[in-house]
């Protein structure tokens, strides 16, 4: 079974990423109003009755602004740990409320949420990868370094929101303070562009298809030097670029098959969109 994939926003002012089939989907984060999630996935001819639940990473605010409205909304169910929840003060319906443990996946429909641990300067970090009975589709923002639960479970996907935060370059000689250049960069902040790719190039699989780089700063990066940066070392996998005004287009994922030890799309081209 295949996956449909899009960003609806990307950065520090809202993060939201939609993953579903045919029949239901869900959303990891929350973190733009319920009024622009409706708008965003209108625009791509989805509908929030479709979604039957929402992921929470962790509690900065640019991860869960909307959830709150959401889910009373449409009666979603929102999966947070508790630290998670304590600390982003949810105001969530307690019949609409599960906590979540790593490495426990949990069913919703055809489609298997699997959460796991990350580094970052949160009370209770969780990244997740979403998967029907073939395809691995993984969200991994907001990541200090890429510590061994990201590296093995990079290595599943066929699809993945990477963060690429910024230019190494940008952030050293631009004009945030030191404090905060120093939370961002020294392993409980962000991945930077260099860090994304060295992941990219030593654990992608054979089978990843689409890397949609996430999380881009607007201060201290630009879409077109990522852009470049990855395409240069894509080796057939399509890159995109998740951004922090728009939503992306919806990309359909599928898996790759072994024809005469060549790995190619399973009787579909691998950039088909839905």
């Amino acid at each position: 079974m295949s996956l449909f994939v899009a960003s609806l926003n990307s950065g520090s002012n809202g993060n939201c990423y939609y993953v579903g089939n045919d029949h239901e989907a869900v959303l990891v984060d929350a973190g733009i109003s319920c009024r622009e999630t409706e708008i965003r996935m209108k625009r791509l001819g989805l509908s929030l009755r479709k979604v039957k639940a929402i992921f929470i990473t962790h509690e900065h605010s640019d991860h869960i602004y909307g959830v709150s409205t959401l889910s009373k909304r449409y009666q979603i169910p929102v999966y947070v740990t508790h630290a998670t929840k304590r600390e982003g003060r949810l105001n969530l319906k307690e019949h609409l409320q599960f906590s979540f443990k790593a490495y426990e996946p949990i069913s919703v429909g055809n489609l298997v949420v699997t959460p796991f641990p990350k580094i970052h300067d949160a009370s209770d970090p969780h990244s997740f990868i979403v998967a029907s009975d073939t395809v691995k589709v993984g969200v991994f923002t907001d990541i200090g370094i890429a510590c061994e639960h990201v590296i093995k479970n990079f290595e599943k996907c066929h699809a993945v929101f990477l963060e690429s935060n910024y230019d190494e370059w940008m952030l050293e000689t631009g004009r945030y303070p030191i404090q905060l250049k120093k939370r961002i960069r020294e392993g409980q902040g962000h991945l930077s562009n260099r860090q994304a790719l060295e992941l990219f190039l030593k654990h992608k699989p054979p089978f990843m298809t689409h890397l949609l780089l996430s999380h881009l700063s607007a201060e201290n990066n630009s879409q077109r030097m990522v852009r470049d940066l990855f395409q240069q070392k894509a080796n057939g996998t399509r890159i995109i670029i998740a951004t922090r005004s728009k939503e992306t287009r919806l990309y359909h994922i599928r898996q790759l098959v072994k024809k005469e030890g060549v790995i190619a799309p399973s009787s579909y081209s691998q950039l088909s969109l839905f």
